[in-house]
């Protein structure tokens, strides 16, 4: 496969010109007009940040993208499916105040929000996934798959079990129905070192699923109420949490590229990835820690393979943020580098191989040449 383009912009601008229309510039250098979309349903998949999260993308991009979409011809809405863990985001009409309390609606985005998976997160379409170890077939949300155009748009960021959330976390993890992130999830699940455990709690209030008690001040892990999500490794700021099963964040990583194969193979799609706000985890906390990486810049591809590569390269070479999650680790005593910042900062996950089982499905390619802007 040859080299993929990825198109790359810093957040530099010059007075009187946006970062949205920047962020507009950047997709039609990338090609996005040349994508068909006249009189057609075009998803932009996005992630609406759990309440009390800020980290997450503005409104104002999304409006970007779907202005881009509108000038050529195309019917875009903003998507994403229901969450397995209770939160904000559980069901349909949760995730619409949620999304609208976050600051996105017809008036700040320009399009509606269609819950991809409907009221209950059940409202979804299986898919085949040609190829596939793990997931014949996947469980995707309705709205998403039928659309004629698919967009990703995606806050590129930290995660305490895949090491990155880039665009197939967002697509393939993100396009999940309940059962589909069931089905991603459900790889292994944690137990407790009880010599390391200090019962502080925090992973019980991380957790979603009310799976976590309390035992002579140890915490206890409900194995039939646990749903596999990894939130209380994350959460414990002792590693006295692991996955029993080794392997569960590199099978999770791969679930998630035969997911985004499901949601991508056999119709037009763009990929956007904005390298901002870096926080170690997931923008499903109800919370956000410090970035750990200076804000970068903003990406697109057609390739989302070759996207993900390239936001990790650039992270890479990025000096760490001194007063974060990964600044503080890379500060102690006793600090092993691990040679990445993802390891660095959460090292318990796995991230390598999710891109390469992507590539390895036929996705894209991890080989790309990055056209600045």
């Amino acid at each position: 496969m040859d080299r993929s383009k990825v198109y790359f912009t810093d957040f530099r601008t010059e007075l009187g010109v946006s970062l949205p229309a920047k962020l507009q510039k950047l997709i039609k250098t990338a090609g996005i007009e040349t994508i068909d979309m006249e009189g057609k349903f075009v998803a932009i998949k996005m992630h609406f940040g759990e309440l009390g999260n800020l980290a997450y993308l503005r409104p104002n991009y999304a409006k970007a993208v779907a202005d881009v979409v509108k000038d050529r011809g195309g019917l875009p809405f903003l998507t994403d499916c229901n969450t397995l863990y209770p939160g904000s985001r559980k069901h349909a009409l949760e995730h619409l105040d949620c999304a609208n309390i976050n600051g996105f609606n017809t008036v700040t985005t320009g399009c509606q929000i269609i819950i991809a998976d409907g009221l209950r997160g059940t409202d979804d379409i299986i898919v085949e996934v040609p190829g596939a170890e793990y997931c014949k077939e996947a469980y995707i949300g309705r709205a998403v798959m039928d659309a004629d155009v698919f967009i990703s748009l995606t806050h590129f960021k930290g995660h305490e079990m895949t090491g990155f959330g880039g665009a197939i976390k967002n697509i393939g993890m993100g396009c999940g129905s309940r059962a589909g992130k069931m089905q991603q999830h459900n790889s292994g699940k944690p137990e407790v070192n009880e010599e390391k455990c200090r019962g502080c709690r925090r992973c019980a209030k991380e957790c979603g699923s009310d799976a976590i008690s309390y035992k002579d001040k140890k915490a206890v892990i409900d194995i039939d109420k646990c749903k596999g999500c990894g939130r209380c490794i994350g959460a414990c700021a002792f590693d006295a949490i692991r996955n029993k099963n080794w392997n569960a964040p590199q099978i999770l990583g791969c679930k998630m590229a035969e997911y985004t194969a499901a949601v991508v193979n056999g119709r037009p799609c763009f990929h956007i990835s904005l390298i901002t706000d870096v926080s170690p985890n997931c923008d499903c906390h109800g919370e956000n820690d410090a970035p750990i990486l200076p804000d970068i810049g903003m990406l697109a591809s057609f390739d989302p393979v070759a996207l993900d590569q390239a936001c990790v390269d650039l992270c890479q070479k990025a000096e760490p943020v001194r007063n974060s999650q990964l600044g503080d680790n890379m500060a102690r005593p006793d600090f092993h580098d691990h040679g990445n910042v993802w390891h660095n900062s959460n090292p318990n996950v796995a991230w390598e191989e999710t891109l390469e089982h992507a590539e390895k499905l036929g996705i894209g390619t991890r080989e790309y040449e990055l056209v600045k802007m």
